[in-house]
């Protein structure tokens, strides 16, 4: 099947690929590319705006949307969304990546792909093509969410809360200024980045959750996703006061929302991590992605 490439124009195509993403989930029994909602989450941070979207490559066959290769943040990184029907696109990927995401350090160019740990054709495609293995990455975790769910809990003068019922900007801010380790005190002049991310056209305000302790401030955070074509619930980004953790709270905020998005009827819940806190609430790791990097003149 012929198949062209071309930019990425955000207006034409964002929501054709966050369909496209819909389209190739759990192909094969199980999902390889991005979620739709990292894909749009993506696009409402703040980040984004730094970032020249059209070195975005998007691949068509007949009209359709078959591959998609690109960085998330930043240059220099590349991810690859295929339909497991176009795997000979991997080579062209590659090189598109090569020539449009690579990152100019010291006279070089370095470009690190993501690539998953059970697709030793790609990685054989990124040996031939000079990549090398550098470990670290990135996995994919999912929970099955119980019926009934179990009661959840606080610590007594905590209050759990949604961003439908109290939604300060500038106490969200706070929260993932902090728990994200940049600082004590964030700066004001952030405030209209976090109002960016929450006009994303499937941010659920009432899946949000805060932990709000005694004082009045949000000192926990998880933001929730919910994609209703495969009932799926995304926990994207989670975060910690660093003076109040130990204290069960990030457990709380997870569990809440994804309770909520059982409510909505999710039956699966993800999130890109394997770390032993998503362990400890009943997360198993699905698949990971190790990193693979390329440096040349």
């Amino acid at each position: 099947m012929q198949t062209s490439v071309r930019r990425y124009n955000r207006a034409l195509d964002y929501e054709r690929i966050g369909q496209f993403l819909v389209r190739t989930y759990s192909t094969g029994g199980r999902h390889i590319n991005w979620l739709q909602p990292r894909w749009e989450y993506m696009h409402y941070h703040p980040l984004v705006l730094e970032l020249d979207l059209e070195v975005i490559g998007v691949w068509e066959a007949n009209g359709e949307i078959v591959a998609v290769v690109h960085p998330e943040h930043r240059v220099g990184t590349a991810y690859v969304e295929i339909d497991p029907a176009h795997a000979d696109l991997k080579p062209h990927m590659l090189a598109y990546a090569e020539e449009r995401l690579s990152l100019a350090v010291n006279g070089r160019r370095v470009l690190k792909v993501y690539i998953n740990d059970d697709d030793v054709e790609f990685q054989e495609i990124a040996v031939s093509r000079g990549f090398r293995k550098e470990g670290g990455g990135e996995s994919m975790s999912h929970l099955v969410i119980p019926d009934p769910f179990p009661v959840i809990s606080l610590p007594d003068d905590f209050r759990l809360k949604s961003l439908a019922e109290d939604d300060n900007l500038w106490k969200v801010h706070r929260v993932l200024w902090r728990g994200f380790g940049h600082g004590d005190d964030p700066p004001d002049d952030e405030i209209e980045g976090r109002k960016f991310m929450q006009s994303a056209p499937d941010f659920n305000k009432d899946l949000n959750i805060v932990v709000e302790a005694p004082d009045g401030n949000f000192v926990s955070y998880c933001g929730m996703w919910y994609e209703p074509v495969h009932r799926i619930a995304y926990v994207e980004p989670v975060a910690t006061d660093p003076e109040y953790r130990g204290k069960g709270l990030g457990r709380t905020a997870v569990l809440e929302g994804v309770r909520r998005c059982g409510r909505l009827g999710a039956t699966v819940a993800y999130v890109g991590s394997a770390l032993t806190f998503y362990q400890s609430l009943g997360f198993r790791q699905i698949y990971h992605c190790s990193v693979w990097c390329r440096e040349w003149t």
